[in-house]
């Protein structure tokens, strides 16, 4: 009688729990567990109030007040969507608003361009350093390097093929050129090659990020005895590394720690490293910009740069050849009169100087690239070694030679091309 009497309760309790009624497409649950509505937009928002009130008495703002006004913003930013409204990156939308809007400002007048271009660079370059130093993952510069190329090509159609010196089959080339940066950036998007634990199985990782390391204790390091593999870049933990992460050289007293990263919990191998902003450790990795590249994706990376470099100059050369037909293209770019005459002349010619100023970022990052992979070594590397004062410096630091992995320019090509193909087997003196 007493189980019975206990059982109902329990039974009446669950019979009276609320069902969860289904979400309209303009209502969500927000992130106090609430249930919202899109209409809601900014209402009811204390920090808002709270801030704008300090705005009109002159008085300052809290940083963290102007976190949570943009973390609410970002949680309310929805639109309508079949079973609940879905939830708008912030980050996505600046691109796709501002970027016409100042190229098209630019194009009045030479000094407005001038002003525009310039500032350009410098608000991407601090965006990156507010983002970079928050350790916060943004799509801001994918976005930014997308909308891009989406808005170059369709100025491109709109305002230089119409004049009917730009053929089909270089309207042909260039288009296939975009097709092949796209692949070239889904395949760099793709796995670098994540290592991931046993203990950590539970971190939703996509369907490529599975392989792991089966190591689950310290071994021995391998090497020759008294040597010092790390060639002064694994005796001590990276500025940018969470604690806890020490990276120990063979030769030192505490061997039994290896290479551990407390926060994946697993022992890495030579040249990985722990991503502070994917918050996973990766493969031999370079460098984390729109995405982390490591091992599995260092080639797609290199490939979409160059694919982007050689497109992006071909059009930049059919666009000036365009609009300033009597001259040279190199001529064209800094001298070309009569281009502000016309509105549509001056937004081609303000968008050719834009492209100029990615190209040549991008060409710099390029050419890095290919000196790094020549002398083998990764940009992570490169910078531990500046910060500890170790390795070759060449060209005022521009080429920086560990001699940790250097086997001689064919065989670091060599193994290069060979990267997530098959695994490389390093010498015993490379092993930690």
């Amino acid at each position: 009688m007493t189980k019975k009497g206990s059982m109902k309760p329990g039974k009446k309790n669950k019979a009276e729990e609320p069902e969860l009624e289904p979400l309209c497409c303009c209502e969500y649950i927000d992130r106090n567990g609430e249930k919202n509505h899109v209409a809601a937009c900014l209402c009811d928002c204390q920090d808002l109030d709270e801030g704008c009130d300090r705005w009109i008495t002159c008085k300052s703002v809290q940083p963290e007040t102007y976190e949570r006004i943009m973390d609410t913003i970002s949680d309310r930013l929805r639109i309508p969507w079949l079973r609940g409204a879905r939830k708008v990156n912030i980050s996505l939308l600046p691109p796709l608003f501002l970027l016409p809007v100042f190229l098209r400002v630019a194009s009045w007048h030479f000094l407005l361009g001038v002003v525009v271009l310039t500032s350009l660079p410098v608000l991407a370059l601090w965006y990156y350093y507010l983002t970079h130093r928050r350790k916060e993952q943004t799509l801001f510069f994918l976005s930014l390097g997308l909308f891009s190329l989406g808005y170059m090509y369709y100025v491109f159609l709109q305002e230089v093929v119409p004049r009917g010196r730009v053929g089909p089959t270089q309207l042909a080339v260039l288009t296939c050129g975009l097709l092949l940066i796209l692949l070239a950036l889904c395949r760099a998007k793709k796995d670098p090659g994540y290592l991931r634990s046993p203990a950590n199985g539970d971190r939703s990782l996509s369907g490529s990020h599975t392989e792991y390391l089966n190591r689950t204790g310290p071994e021995k390091p391998k090497g020759f005895p008294g040597a010092d593999p790390a060639g002064g870049l694994n005796n001590r933990a990276p500025k940018d590394e969470p604690k806890g992460c020490p990276r120990t050289s063979a030769g030192s007293p505490a061997t039994g720690k290896e290479d551990w990263c407390a926060k994946c919990r697993l022992v890495r191998p030579a040249r990985a490293w722990h991503c502070r902003i994917c918050g996973f450790c990766v493969r031999r990795m370079d460098h984390h910009c729109v995405c982390c590249v490591g091992e599995s994706n260092h080639q797609a990376f290199m490939l979409a740069l160059l694919i982007f470099l050689l497109t992006s100059v071909y059009g930049i050369t059919l666009t000036l050849d365009t609009i300033c037909t009597d001259r040279s293209v190199f001529t064209a770019l800094f001298y070309c009169p009569g281009v502000y005459a016309n509105y549509s002349s001056a937004l081609c010619f303000t968008c050719v100087w834009y492209s100029v100023i990615i190209v040549g970022g991008m060409a710099y990052i390029f050419l890095i690239q290919l000196i790094n992979i020549s002398y083998n070594v990764t940009e992570r590397e490169v910078q531990q070694a500046l910060r500890q004062k170790t390795g070759r410096r060449l060209l005022c630091g521009l080429i920086v030679d560990t001699g940790q992995y250097n086997r001689g320019f064919l065989r670091n090509w060599h193994q290069f091309s060979t990267l997530g193909t098959r695994p490389f087997h390093h010498p015993a003196e490379d092993i930690v």
